[in-house]
């Protein structure tokens, strides 16, 4: 029986039945290179693994934040943020977080009879820089993708899928070069940050919650915030309604729309607080706006309406950094 189990703060792991992968250990798509094991642990302060023996898996580290250490063959590394280790099976280890600054990593454990061939030549931890180029958010989608599939590994074609993703994660952090070099064309030049804007612009009269959002981009909400905020300086959530407020300042100058309806087409089934939201962000009033950008000549006429993709009304759940202080209920 599938087991996804929690243990630190904001832990998550999946696991499958051992009888269950030595069946699928046989299956030729799946056999060569397969998943014993997937998570993450965010800030696990006194993690600690030892394993006398050693295993009969290989196991990934990619720590994202903070560090920690593993020992293995005698030697003790260090893992800084932005490294990667892969520890070979067969081979006793021990491994654990920094008391001081405990490390943030994602963790797989791997087998099948190519299993080897992803474990580089000694065990030192390696780089992955950051930079415009190095597709470190999509190697975590590709972790994102890894971990879904894996949790519905009960069925052949799942595991067969979640093979298949195993491969190209792997090569992605063994060679890295090659992979940060092949960025697709649809989304060169655009960063994490920058795709999620997108999307928000896309689904400006939608009411995406924070859950919602990092859901679409295949993210926990922690850690959708924290990837966010780290490349704008602000939190999802408080920038979407920035976006928001901008285009309605497009539909104040561009239209006749009543402030009223405007606030309902971008999500907003309080007027009241649209009002004051956009004051808020703005400055000075829609009203005020809509007269110092227009004037008090001829209006455009009504049928000047805006962008598609208004959807039902809206209002921001609380998140930490934004003011969610204002009424929200009523029409």
């Amino acid at each position: 029986m599938l087991r996804i189990k929690e243990g630190f703060k904001d832990e998550r792991f999946v696991s499958l039945p051992d009888t269950l992968l030595d069946a699928y250990a046989a299956d030729p798509l799946v056999g060569n290179l397969y998943l014993r094991k997937i998570g993450y642990f965010p800030r696990v302060k006194y993690h600690y693994v030892l394993k006398q023996q050693g295993c009969d898996y290989a196991m990934l580290l990619y720590c994202t934040e903070g560090e920690g250490w593993y020992r293995i063959d005698r030697q003790r590394y260090l893992l800084h943020k932005n490294q990667y280790a892969v520890l070979p099976p067969d081979v006793p280890y021990e491994l654990g977080a920094d008391n001081g600054n405990p490390w943030t990593i994602y963790w797989l454990h791997f087998k099948g009879r190519n299993c080897r061939c992803y474990c580089p030549d000694g065990h030192a931890p390696r780089d992955i820089q950051p930079g415009r180029e190095s597709r470190i958010q999509e190697r975590l989608s590709l972790f994102e993708e890894l971990y879904r599939s894996f949790s519905l590994a009960y069925t052949i074609d799942y595991m067969r899928y979640t093979s298949a993703c195993l491969h190209h994660l792997l090569a992605s952090f063994l060679y890295a070069e090659p992979y940060d070099s092949t960025r697709s064309r649809t989304d060169h030049g655009l960063s994490f940050s920058g795709q999620v804007i997108r999307y928000m612009e896309e689904h400006i009269g939608h009411r995406p919650s924070l859950e919602e959002l990092a859901a679409h981009f295949r993210y926990s909400p922690s850690h959708f915030s924290m990837l966010f905020q780290r490349e704008t300086g602000m939190s999802p959530i408080g920038y979407l309604l920035k976006l928001k407020i901008q285009r309605a300042c497009q539909y104040i100058e561009l239209s006749n729309l009543k402030i009223r309806e405007i606030a309902q087409m971008l999500g907003f089934d309080d007027p009241a607080y649209f009002s004051r939201l956009f004051t808020r962000i703005m400055g000075i009033p829609p009203s005020a706006y809509r007269m110092s950008e227009k004037g008090s000549g001829a209006t455009p006429p009504r049928d000047a309406s805006p962008a598609a993709g208004a959807g039902k009304a809206w209002n921001p759940a609380p998140e930490s950094g934004i003011r969610t202080d204002e009424p929200t209920g009523g029409n």
